[in-house]
């Protein structure tokens, strides 16, 4: 990680707030800048001249587009250019090994795959500084004009190394007059503390229930199975939708507000409603910049499933180097088009508790796709999903059932608004900020004794 999570709670974090409120309004982005770039170079220092170049030539890329908005040629020059550049860097950190092992398939053809490690977060600031500068080509964004500004949006270190990815024309106003209040910061305590208990307490324990199922080499048994699958469906949820939170809470530390990433995605009664609540800042992303310039549902059924393939696709490539993540993604294209085009309609006529059944299944099932990276595993994975010659479930699986079962429960109560909408009714009481500090301090005091105890403390969408 970029630092340990201790350092970043107790260090880092503290020392930032700090000196961003006892610094002049004025200077306040340009310690943010610097400050930020500390953050993203903590562990790799290299990663800030990619940073630093990432910055300077989107910018320069923004800067042209508008300075030629009345010559269309020129305009659309410099986007191309701009946005090509960002691609090409893009595949060559992150999807160099994937070409060349792609092109060795070949018989007559034998080229060198290059090792190089990826820089966390590329993907997310990537996608940001490419919508900035097709906003501004679109005049749906200003373009910036202070470069610490435009730095400082793209290196924001709330959101840079796991999203959400958040659009300039969004922020633009934020990133030049925002108005940091007591209510906002307090908002801002409160929803760092709740993705934190989401990612160490539910998360970290999901993450560690699932890799003692997959990786005992014993035999699970068909509810084994199950159960490691079900753990991960909760270990992806709460560590990107923690980390959601705590960078949503973050910003509102420092005066900003980011968009909502995750809107409970696991109560969804379709794929369709899913994807409008999972992952949102990405889905919006693919659907604003990707599926609507390739014509989106205007060009009849045949164009529309096309477009929905090649979005989907893209999206899976988008999470990771590997066929695993394209295959994941067809497979959600094309649930999403036979929901569209087939059983829409008699989707809707089931009870919701059989949609939400029919849903669930759907997600679980594409979560082992993004989970196994190795063919064979995955296969193996499915047959011992349905395989009950292996038994019910293994000893082994059944001890870590009885062991983690109250973390399930709590997990599977967590994903629902059941929570969210009690808090709603009582927050009026005049009371109610008493259990609500007691309950953050509790989140904080245990994530704290966890981080303390466990070295299992993996962010999973560092990587994308």
């Amino acid at each position: 990680m970029v630092f340990s999570s201790l350092v970043f709670l107790f260090a880092y974090l503290p020392f930032t707030l700090l000196v961003y409120y006892l610094v002049p309004r004025k200077a306040r982005n340009l310690f943010l800048f610097f400050i930020n770039l500390v953050f993203y170079g903590w562990g790799e220092p290299m990663l800030v001249f990619l940073m630093l170049f990432n910055i300077v030539f989107n910018y320069l890329g923004g800067y042209f587009v508008d300075k030629y908005r009345g010559n269309a040629k020129r305009k659309k020059l410099f986007l191309i250019l701009t946005c090509s550049l960002d691609l090409l860097i893009l595949a060559i950190f992150k999807y160099a090994g994937m070409i060349a092992e792609t092109i060795n398939l070949l018989p007559f053809l034998r080229i060198p795959q290059l090792k190089i490690s990826l820089p966390i977060g590329i993907s997310f600031y990537t996608f940001q500084t490419m919508s900035y500068v097709i906003d501004v080509y679109r005049s749906d964004a200003p373009v910036s004009k202070s470069l610490i500004n435009f730095g400082t949006y793209v290196a924001l270190f709330p959101q840079l190394i796991a999203g959400p990815i958040v659009r300039y024309r969004d922020v633009a106003d934020q990133l030049r007059n925002r108005r940091e209040t007591l209510d906002q910061f307090t908002l801002g305590v409160r929803r760092f503390c709740v993705g934190l208990g989401k990612k160490v307490l539910i998360a970290n324990s999901m993450g560690a229930l699932t890799s003692a199922v997959f990786e005992s080499g014993e035999r699970n048994g068909v509810f084994g199975t199950w159960l490691g699958i079900i753990a991960y469906t909760f270990q992806i949820y709460f560590d990107f939708s923690g980390y959601s939170d705590m960078a949503c809470g973050l910003g509102n530390m420092l005066g900003f507000e980011f968009l909502k990433n995750f809107n409970y995605p696991y109560i969804a009664r379709s794929v369709t409603d899913f994807w409008r609540r999972w992952h949102i800042s990405l889905s919006t992303w693919f659907r604003e910049y990707v599926y609507i310039p390739l014509g989106g549902n205007r060009r009849g059924a045949k164009r529309q499933i096309l477009n929905l393939l090649i979005v989907w696709g893209l999206t899976g490539l988008w999470h990771g180097a590997s066929y695993n993540f394209l295959l994941w993604g067809l497979y959600y294209g094309l649930i999403l088009i036979l929901e569209k085009f087939v059983f829409a309609r008699f989707l809707e006529k089931l009870p919701a508790f059989f949609q939400h059944v029919y849903t669930l299944l759907i997600v679980i099932f594409g979560w082992g796709l993004f989970y196994f990276t190795e063919t064979r595993a995955l296969f193996s994975f499915f047959g011992d999903l349905f395989d009950f010659t292996s038994g019910l479930i293994g000893a082994k699986a059944l001890s870590l059932l009885l062991r983690y079962l109250p973390i399930l429960l709590i997990a599977a109560v967590a994903s629902t608004p059941l929570a969210k909408k009690l808090c709603e009714k009582l927050r009026a009481a005049s009371w109610f900020w008493v259990p609500e500090t007691v309950y953050c301090a509790a989140i904080l005091l245990l994530s704290t004794a966890s981080l303390v105890s466990q070295s299992y403390n993996p962010f999973l969408y560092f990587r994308f």
